[in-house]
């Protein structure tokens, strides 16, 4: 398994659960000298990166990319996939084909979170999950055109009412026709909504493309209560072999949310 660490370069969204905020320089400079091997990048739109000059960057500082978020397009437009307008789902479903195309000139997927929206008002659940399943076989075929996969990420209930649960997510996805989709299991939500979290990953098996390493307060592993050994065990009885990202806050402040992050990732792969 491999490092990251997430930056965030969203003005708006300052504050959230992202370790680094003051651009790609910074970020890459900071994560490199903690020794971890990608970031993961949180962007306002697609064309607020420039792919060949953020090569030239990770290539100085001998850094990949992990993912790509596209959750800008909540925070900055409120658009989302199932939004009762279709004008807005046209949009939200525009806006991260042109993240899934800038993320694979990175080398990297791009994540469908915060941007699957919710059913709610007049909105059934089996037409928000029609409207969900529908982007869902547009990007994931879009990514494979790519040579990517394309990541979905069951939210907390604060958060979604669609998919709360990883095990729930990765049995509907079984059920769509592209095979490109993959669950992003972030270990915040999940210490919300699982029962189980080493059980629901073994269920999910290969569908697990990704992991959010984030503790049960959503700050640095080892600043909470979960206990990541049988996570970790879980993830190899599976062949998971991606990155352990940390989308955490940074608490007490960025430098120490790093250093503990990457001090927990060295313990618990070594």
């Amino acid at each position: 398994m491999k490092s990251a660490v997430t930056v965030s370069l969203v003005a708006e969204a300052r504050g959230g659960p992202f370790v680094f905020w003051d651009g790609l320089e910074d970020a890459c400079a900071q994560a490199a000298r903690l020794g971890f091997d990608a970031i993961e990048i949180f962007p306002p739109a697609a064309e607020a990166l420039d792919p060949p000059a953020i090569r030239t960057l990770l290539a100085q500082h001998g850094l990949g990319v992990a993912a790509v978020g596209t959750g800008g397009g909540w925070v900055r437009n409120q658009w989302t996939v199932t939004n009762a307008d279709p004008a807005i789902r046209e949009k939200a479903r525009s806006f991260i084909h042109r993240i899934i195309d800038v993320a694979a000139e990175l080398d990297a997927p791009a994540i469908l979170g915060s941007m699957q929206g919710r059913c709610e008002g007049e909105i059934t659940r089996g037409e928000a999950l029609g409207w969900l399943g529908e982007a869902l076989e547009g990007f994931g075929d879009h990514a494979a055109a790519r040579g990517q996969v394309f990541l979905y990420e069951p939210l907390n209930r604060y958060e979604t009412n669609l998919f709360n649960r990883v095990t729930d997510a990765a049995a509907w996805l079984r059920t769509l026709i592209t095979p490109h989709i993959r669950v992003l299991a972030d270990l915040f939500h999940m210490n919300i909504e699982e029962t189980n979290v080493p059980a629901a990953l073994r269920e999910a098996g290969a569908l697990i493309g990704h992991v959010h390493f984030a503790d049960s307060n959503r700050r640095a592993i080892g600043f909470g209560h979960t206990d990541p050994a049988p996570v970790l065990a879980a993830l190899r009885e599976i062949g998971y072999a991606g990155y352990l990202s940390a989308e955490i806050l940074p608490l007490p402040d960025t430098a120490s949310a790093g250093a503990q992050t990457i001090a927990s990732f060295r313990a618990l792969t070594s």
